[in-house]
């Protein structure tokens, strides 16, 4: 129901580029940029400063996303308010999730919730943290799980649930000997990691430098961008990475992969995000509070690590 010129300017607004706004769109430039001349000359103001390069709102493009923003919301609390009239809690619902939380977590949360609510048409989209909290932000997403906390002012972040980060490697690689590993022992081995923009890449990031050592020193050998990738390079010995719990329980337990508690331990919070604005819809509403109270009482048991032979130190 809401003037996609509307949508798309919210997006541009959002990205400040017409590139990014397109790919979260899943649209062409030159259609997004169509979208917003129409709309700028509907309103007869210039929207976007187009200059060097950059792409700046003006005066007008800052008083038009204020109202686009309540306009978008009122018009999805629109829609499921009138199917609510009809009798029924449904439609479409649009979810992100990052890639360990689609993959390990969400599907059971999401098979308990369409069978209490058979009417919701609940939609994934598995990205990392950064591209999930960017389209909640621009609204082409209602709600959106990620790694840590959010960045965004524009979003509110709960938090759902701690998850555990371990050393993962092959049952024989040097470090399946330990029984904990300090930041300071990986520097001598070969590290698997996670692109930027994941967010168990920013948490382990940061983790190392509150530890003292630099992300950059460490012996970085290759970049994955999938958990399911990472898991079976490791799984050669090529290197180590430092994944969660939740990611490797099937593979520690057929004696593929071993995991070593960080010393200290190094413990995330799992949140989920959503606009600020207070006016919700029922189905977002109500799915909020279902993945809160399924997640948060998640508590991935530990793993059974196989036997390993300790090293004297």
């Amino acid at each position: 129901m809401t003037d996609r010129r509307l949508q798309v300017f919210h997006a541009v607004a959002q990205h400040l580029s017409f590139t990014k706004a397109a790919e979260a769109l899943f649209m062409t430039q030159p259609a997004v940029t169509f979208q917003i001349r129409q709309l700028e000359e509907q309103f007869n103001a210039r929207l976007f400063d187009r200059a060097h390069g950059r792409v700046a709102l003006t005066a007008a493009g800052d008083v038009a996303l204020e109202f686009a923003g309540r306009i978008l919301a009122l018009s999805t609390e629109l829609d499921n308010r009138l199917q609510e009239v009809c009798g029924q809690l449904g439609g479409p619902l649009h979810i992100g999730a990052s890639m360990t939380i689609a993959d390990y977590m969400l599907p059971r949360v999401l098979g308990a919730f369409k069978a209490s609510f058979p009417a919701a048409v609940p939609m994934l989209l598995v990205a990392n943290s950064d591209t999930v909290q960017s389209r909640v932000a621009e609204r082409s997403l209602d709600v959106g799980f990620i790694e840590g906390g959010s960045h965004m002012p524009t979003l509110v972040a709960d938090v759902l649930c701690d998850d555990e980060l371990q050393v993962t490697c092959a049952p024989s690689h040097p470090l399946a000997q330990l029984k904990s590993a300090s930041a300071q022992s990986l520097l001598e081995h070969a590290y698997i990691s996670r692109e930027p923009g994941s967010g168990t890449r920013e948490v382990v990031d940061r983790y190392l430098r509150d530890s003292g050592v630099a992300p950059d020193l460490l012996q970085r050998v290759m970049e994955l961008g999938s958990p399911e990738a990472l898991k079976r390079l490791v799984a050669t010995g090529r290197g180590f990475a430092i994944m969660s719990r939740t990611t490797v329980n099937n593979e520690i337990r057929l004696g593929q992969l071993t995991q070593v508690p960080l010393a200290p331990r190094l413990i995330r919070q799992l949140s989920v995000v959503y606009p600020k604005e207070r006016i919700h819809s029922s189905l977002v509403s109500n799915f909020v509070q279902f993945a809160k109270q399924h997640l948060g009482t998640l508590e991935p048991a530990a793993p059974a690590r196989p036997p390993v032979r300790a090293l004297s130190r």
